[in-house]
């Protein structure tokens, strides 16, 4: 009798908390929102070969990469040659970066490679201007989970007694916030 006298009191003391409290309802965890993180790597005039920095800038890229949906890889010219000369450069410049990104791990049914000639400027010229900025390939990297944000309980009603406990977990009971 003594038992079950207790465990009525605890659980009028449990319900007399749960109503001074604003009904509240555990949901599973919002997914981790995606983003998405752009590098660009230059190149020097008329050439398809990465530099020192453009190898680092791949490297980044591809650690980036490591968790990522997508890769796009996009070749860009500057105005100087013809239109079609520069579609080969570009596509050129594009591979280049693709086979960088795929030599560092990174999964090639991910990445996706084009090229768009004197087409889009970084910077607007006329035809025939050598424009460092515009020599360039574009990688977006596409997809990555940002880390979540650490979710904290005020308390884990634990089942087996009623209480509010701040260390228990909340596969072991109810959470309220």
């Amino acid at each position: 009798m003594k038992t079950a006298s207790v465990m009525m009191i605890g659980a009028a003391a449990f319900l007399a908390a749960c109503a001074s409290e604003a009904p509240q309802t555990a949901s599973a965890p919002a997914p981790a929102p995606v983003v998405a993180t752009d590098y660009t790597v230059y190149f020097a005039f008329n050439r398809a070969d990465l530099s020192e920095l453009g190898a680092q800038t791949v490297s980044d890229a591809s650690g980036a990469a490591a968790n990522a949906t997508s890769v796009s890889v996009v070749g860009h010219t500057d105005t100087v040659g013809s239109v079609a000369y520069n579609q080969s450069l570009s596509e050129a410049r594009a591979a280049t970066v693709v086979g960088a990104l795929v030599g560092n791990g990174v999964n090639p049914a991910i990445v996706t490679a084009s090229g768009r000639s004197e087409l889009d400027l970084a910077v607007a010229t006329a035809d025939g201007v050598r424009e460092a900025r515009n020599r360039r390939v574009e990688i977006s990297v596409d997809g990555i989970a940002a880390p979540a944000a650490p979710v904290e309980y005020d308390c884990v009603i634990v089942a087996s007694d009623g209480l509010c406990e701040a260390a228990a977990s909340t596969a072991e009971g109810i959470v309220l916030k």
